[in-house]
């Protein structure tokens, strides 16, 4: 059931658990996130980068595709199809493609244009009834040419963003895009706790959930985060459950090159990382 992300994501804050953002990069993961959100009466964010989205033909492809899915298989769960890190322009062509959730990355601008961007577009977003993300500080690693360090954000300039009337907000506290390196510091919680105390019940948004210990995982969604972000640890065992079925020469038998035979053994993995994330998350049964 496609909807955007504000109510399940207020009572995810609520019920002290968090969402999972799961991003798509194909048939194979879309579908196997949402039989997994279904099988788990899960809630579920389906994550869509720009280069993702560039890839699979752009927004109005992917937007069909997850609409005519989500009917086909019969999903009763709330599922929200979310721009994941969009430039301003990216937001406008997501709410015109038919999207229902949104994320403008302002980030990387002095906050008096991220202030004056993000006003903007909370506007169009919510005039079609649209969820709307934000963010303030950088989240360490690159994602679509955006590149940054990991700075964490000013609890001050966070409520900033959070008055604008967004309907949740992505934080830097240390956390980075793709695997973490071996010296990492770990989640800054001080930083976390004053963000948690200036935004009040504002849903907190923590990207770069892949490799982050479980423990470290838990406490963050203690202190209000509500949304959690994963898409490398999806790509690292899609790659791997390839890799041993080609290995193993199973391609070889048989029909075993057929797509639907080669890329099966991917998508049961994606489906058990899923389902993990979603158990570690709280999220079973929260539908």
């Amino acid at each position: 059931m496609l909807t955007s992300a504000t109510e399940m994501l207020q009572k995810a804050r609520a019920g002290k658990y968090a969402v999972g953002q799961f991003n798509i990069n194909n048939l194979e993961w879309t579908k196997a996130i949402l039989l997994t959100a279904q099988e788990l009466n899960s809630p579920v964010i389906l994550g869509v980068s720009e280069g993702a989205g560039k890839y699979m033909c752009g927004f109005e492809t992917v937007a069909a595709m997850v609409a005519a899915m989500d009917k086909s298989l019969g999903i009763t769960v709330p599922v929200a199809l979310h721009l994941d890190h969009g430039s301003y322009e990216a937001c406008y062509k997501c709410i015109k493609a038919g999207f229902t959730s949104i994320m403008f990355d302002g980030s990387h601008f002095p906050i008096d244009e991220n202030v004056a961007k993000t006003t903007e577009l909370v506007n169009a977003a919510h005039n079609l009834g649209l969820s709307i993300e934000a963010e303030v500080g950088a989240i360490g690693g690159e994602e679509d040419g955006v590149i940054g360090k990991g700075e964490c954000a000013d609890p001050a300039e966070c409520k900033q963003i959070a008055d604008l009337g967004v309907d949740f907000l992505a934080a830097g506290i240390g956390n980075i895009h793709g695997v973490y390196p071996a010296n990492w510091e770990g989640l800054s919680f001080e930083t976390l706790e004053a963000i948690n105390k200036t935004v009040g019940e504002m849903p907190l948004v923590l990207h770069g959930g892949t490799g982050i210990p479980d423990d470290q995982i838990t406490k963050a969604i203690s202190l209000g985060v509500a949304k959690i972000n994963v898409n490398t640890e999806c790509q690292l065992v899609f790659a791997e459950a390839t890799r041993g079925y080609v290995e193993a020469g199973k391609d070889k038998q048989g029909k075993g090159f057929d797509p639907r035979k080669l890329l099966a053994p991917g998508f049961e993995a994606i489906k058990a990382k899923v389902k993990e994330k979603m158990e570690l998350f709280g999220s079973v049964n929260k539908a």
